[in-house]
């Protein structure tokens, strides 16, 4: 009995791999040409639209309050809300920004402000006092 169990194993085993296993195509099939790639919907209008992005860049925007400036360094620091865009919750950051930005500010100022978030780190773009 147990020889014959083993037999039926093997042979539904193999069956089981045939079935499986690639078919043999010998007959030639006309080739079809791939469909057209559909034109890219056109970007919605904003502020940032004409900024270049590097694959894995995404743009936000964020309201908060100016906590520290570093000019030099080029760094601003905000207690901002929370940015959906970017995932992050409400909380105080640092963020690079050019010279020019880090100076338009003072600690104390409220501002809405434009970010280019890459690998979990902002970047302004753009900065309003409301």
């Amino acid at each position: 009995m147990k020889r014959l169990v083993l037999t039926a194993l093997t042979v539904g085993a193999a069956a089981a791999l045939a079935a499986c296993s690639p078919k043999d195509t010998t007959t030639e099939t006309a080739a079809t040409p791939a469909p057209a790639p559909a034109a890219a919907p056109a970007a919605p209008a904003s502020d940032m639209g004409g900024m270049a992005m590097a694959p894995g860049e995404k743009m936000a925007k964020g309201t908060g309050t100016v906590t520290a400036v570093d000019a030099t360094a080029g760094t601003v620091t905000i207690d901002h809300g929370p940015i959906p865009e970017a995932n992050w919750p409400a909380m105080t950051m640092g963020f690079k920004a050019s010279a020019d930005i880090a100076k338009s500010v003072k600690v104390g100022d409220k501002v809405d402000f434009d970010l280019k978030v890459k690998d979990g780190a902002g970047e302004i773009t753009a900065m309003r006092k409301p």
